[in-house]
């Protein structure tokens, strides 16, 4: 036996299931092309059995280096009533073998695999396969408590009015050693939240349980809003429902270089800025013109579709969100950056944002910005 199936069989606890494959077709939008995914089968338990009380919901890319202790934080839940879905998408390391390796043992869990389609696909898909009325995320490089589950579900079941309940989470690094960190403590009742909707802290996407019926209800995640799918999600949701945090520190979240919200900030930035409009467009009755859209629109359509200032706003929040990462405004958000200059004219954030982009190795882009500063 392998060191990794050695280490999956001391940690569960017999009777283990042996599971085969069966092939199945992936859930297609009219402008996607059919394409086999393989599905693992469930488990005797699972299969024809009761609905389980909750459905765990992970989507893992390339996620090999976590995803065993991530699977084993799930099942040590004292809540032991739940089916745990981990679909494999199209990643190119170990993380369908690792997470093959606990299906093996565990009746409970069932790992989907196919080409990759990207994140909210995948949660889309998710929801689609989900049997319970209650789905818990959880990301496949993170941990969570062993009572998570258990005062999630006890906030739920006690309130009834609310479709969503998080958590807060404490930091940890590649190695699982916890990082000290700024602290940030989100708002715990629907009201608070509110009045936070539009700049943050809100909710940890990773750390939430929502009613499945209801997420549905709203549509789902929109593939328009990638990066800021759950943001989006949440906006959508408060109109329906009321949300909710637990104080407590529920999830471990794990910090690491090459995140993929290190990587799209910009884009993330725009796309939640872009979810603002929109959920203000809904509150006050109008149409949401993003309803049924792909892609989100260009900066230069913003205020015909939003309002007079929508673009000069969106501008200004990706600006604001990235003010501490200037490597990201000096790629993707560069035009974007100069167009805020113009916009707002130059003040002492934008002359501190000119510094560090010197210090950080960019002092052709340093004077530029300098220099539209003192034009400006």
């Amino acid at each position: 036996m392998t060191s990794q199936g050695s280490e999956v069989q001391s940690f569960l606890r017999p009777p283990f299931v042996q599971i085969g494959y069966v092939m199945a077709d992936t859930p297609r939008t009219p402008d996607m092309p059919h394409s086999p995914m393989r599905v693992r089968k469930a488990g005797a338990a699972m299969v024809g059995g009761e609905v389980p009380a909750i459905s765990v919901a992970m989507s893992a890319y390339n996620a090999g280096p976590y995803l065993g202790e991530a699977i084993r934080s799930i099942l040590r839940q004292s809540v032991s009533d739940f089916e745990f879905l981990i679909l494999d998408d199209g990643s190119t390391d170990n993380t369908l073998s690792v997470a093959e390796s606990y299906a093996a043992m565990d009746a409970r869990i069932r790992v989907i695999s196919r080409e990759n389609r990207g994140l909210v696909f995948s949660l889309n898909q998710l929801l689609d396969e989900a049997r319970a009325p209650l789905i818990a995320r959880m990301d496949a490089d993170d941990t969570c408590h062993p009572e998570r589950f258990s005062r999630q579900m006890a906030f739920l079941a006690s309130n009834p009015d609310h479709g969503l309940i998080g958590c807060d989470c404490t930091n940890i690094g590649p190695d699982g050693a916890s990082l000290e960190r700024p602290e940030l403590r989100r708002p715990e009742h629907f009201a608070d939240l509110q009045a936070n909707f539009e700049t943050g802290p809100l909710i940890l996407h990773n750390g939430v349980i929502y009613r499945r019926d209801l997420v549905r209800q709203v549509g789902g995640y929109r593939a328009a809003y990638a990066h800021a799918e759950d943001y989006d999600l949440w906006l959508r949701l408060s109109q329906v429902t009321k949300l909710a945090n637990l104080p407590d520190n529920l999830v471990a979240y794990r910090i690491y270089p090459d995140q993929v919200s290190n990587r799209h900030l910009v884009e993330q930035a725009r796309n939640a800025a872009i979810a603002w409009l929109a959920h203000k467009l809904r509150t006050r009755g109008q149409a949401d013109p993003t309803d049924a859209a792909r892609k989100l629109p260009q900066d230069g359509e913003l205020d015909a579709l939003f309002g007079a200032g929508s673009a000069a706003y969106v501008r200004r929040r990706v600006v604001e969100r990235a003010l501490y990462a200037p490597v990201a405004l000096f790629s993707d958000g560069w035009q974007m950056l100069l167009d805020h200059v113009h916009d707002q004219g130059a003040n002492g954030e934008l002359w501190r944002l000119a510094m560090r982009m010197l210090k950080s190795g960019m002092p052709l882009h340093a004077g530029r910005l300098g220099m539209a500063l003192m034009l400006a």
